[in-house]
This record gives C-alpha cells, structure tokens and sequence, in this order.
C-alpha cells in the first residue's frame, strides 16, 4: 500500500468518521480521485478501531461513569435507577439495529453497495433528511430526558449508515435532532453510541484482513490506525464546540455538491462506479466467484 497512501487514508477516517458527511464515503472517494484502488471494507473498519480509540480517550470520564453506573444499577436491583444508568442502557440499545443488519447484510456492504452511485444518492439524501430535521427540531432536550423510544429510534437511525455515503454521525445526528435534542446532546450522544458498533466492526473484520491476501502491511495498518486516532481527537473537539453554536446546514451544502458532483462524473464516465472495488473485494481462493458475478447475481 505504501505508507503515504496509509497517512492520506487515516487523516480522512479521523476526521470524517465525526463529521456528519460519511468516511465511508470518501474513503471510497478519495482513493478513486488520487488513481489508488479501493481500500476495501476490512481495512476502513480496522482503522476505525483508531477513531474507536480517539472517543474511549476523549469521552474517558464520560465512559466510566456510564459503566459504574450500570454495573451499580444492576447490583442494587435498579439497573434504570439513575440517569447514567438510564443513558448506558441506551447505548446498548441503540447498538442493536446496527449489529443484527449489519451482519445480515455483510456481502452487500462490501460489494454491491460500494457503488459510487449508492454513495453519491446516500451523500444527497441524507443531506435533505439533515435539513429536514434542522427546520423541525426544537433543540430544546438534552440527554437527561432521554427514553427508550428515542434510543431505539436513534439506533434504527445509525443502522442506517450500513449503507455507504450516509455517514453514521450524520444519521444519528438526523435523528436526535429530529426528536428534539440540542446540537452538542446529539452529537454527544453520536460519539458515544459509535463505540461498540465500531469496535465490533473493527475486531470482527481484522480476521478477514488478515485471511484475506489483500496488499496491506501491518505498518499500513498502524500508520493508518495511529494517524486516524490523533486526527479524530481534533475532530470531535472542534465538531462539539462547532455545534454549541452553530447548524449543521455547513454540512448539508457540503453533501449536496459533493454527491451532485459524483453523479457528474459518474455520468460523465469519468469514473467508474466499482472501479477498485473488484481488486480489493474478489475472493483469493479459484473457485470462488469474483465481484462481477456476485453483483450480477
């Protein structure tokens, strides 16, 4: 891989994975601008484990309370006995949608749905959902008052991010404004609902990275991990003070062009809608199909 294609690659993770405009997205992007084959679903979800690693460092104190008090909770016999009980339960919750979808539809989403035209449509239709949610939230809540309903709902809504180009801040954030939460309450809540479904991710697809023949060193790994983790620090401390005061309409501009100027040259031929893609994701083994027969299947 090289380890400035590894650099580039973990500076986009680190920074996009918080911000509401998808990495998945220009992880899949960037490479097919700069002539690289795509990285591929196993070595994006690796590196995640860094951005996993920048929210656990970030969000530390916030993280051992949420723990001690579910622990105590159940220990005492009211595991929703406190607000920090109550946000831990949450989280778990929420994680749910994310991990039964996410396995049930595993091949698409390192395949089919890798397209560069599922991303360009995710780019723009999250982006008007975005809007829509700005216009109708009342910002007014925070997580205090948070209930099951809103963390199913919001789970439900990051397991909409299984598709690429939705970004999955950007779907729990469409969500948590959408049921009335402030800004920074959603965003806080975003971050800490991304640790065990990116962990998960992480872990479950590191096998398959390694199984998997692709041209990838354990310094690329870890050249990609390291520079995602140090950039997704910089990340969530300016996406939270960012929020404080401002919309997210920055964002949904953002989306709009850069989803309309994917169609343009898709359209255009300019670029391929899988190129990349079918280096990274055929099978090493002879005997099974490539990417070309799986889709068109």
């Amino acid at each position: 891989m090289g380890l400035l294609r590894a650099i580039v690659l973990g500076i986009v993770q680190g920074v996009t994975e918080f911000l509401p405009i998808s990495s998945t997205a220009h992880l899949r992007i960037v490479p097919e601008l700069l002539g690289w084959p795509d990285a591929g679903a196993a070595y994006t979800a690796m590196i995640q484990l860094g951005t996993v690693a920048a929210v656990i460092v970030f969000f530390w104190g916030d993280l051992v309370r949420l723990a001690r008090a579910w622990v105590f909770g159940l220990l005492q016999g009211q595991p929703t006995g406190t607000a920090e009980a109550r946000l831990a339960w949450f989280v778990l919750v929420g994680t749910v949608p994310i991990g039964v979808l996410g396995l049930a539809l595993k091949h698409n989403i390192e395949t089919s749905l890798r397209s560069l035209y599922v991303i360009a449509a995710a780019m723009v239709g999250l982006a008007l959902l975005l809007l829509l949610a700005e216009r109708i939230a009342s910002h007014r809540r925070t997580l205090a008052e948070m209930t099951w309903t809103d963390g199913v709902v919001i789970g439900f809504c990051q397991a909409v991010a299984l598709i690429p180009g939705s970004s999955r801040s950007g779907t729990t954030l469409t969500g948590a404004l959408g049921l009335g939460f402030r800004r920074v309450d959603a965003a806080r809540y975003s971050f800490l609902l991304s640790v065990p479904a990116t962990t998960a991710a992480g872990l479950f697809e590191m096998r398959h990275l390694v199984r998997s023949g692709e041209p990838f060193t354990g310094a690329d790994v870890v050249v990609g991990t390291v520079v995602a983790f140090l950039s997704g620090i910089l990340a969530i401390a300016w996406l939270l003070r960012y929020l404080r005061t401002r919309s997210t309409l920055v964002f949904i501009v953002y989306r709009v062009l850069l989803g309309g100027l994917l169609f343009a040259l898709l359209l255009s031929g300019r670029l391929s809608p899988l190129a990349g893609v079918e280096n990274v994701s055929r099978p090493a083994h002879p005997d099974q199909p490539s990417l070309n027969k799986q889709v068109s299947d």
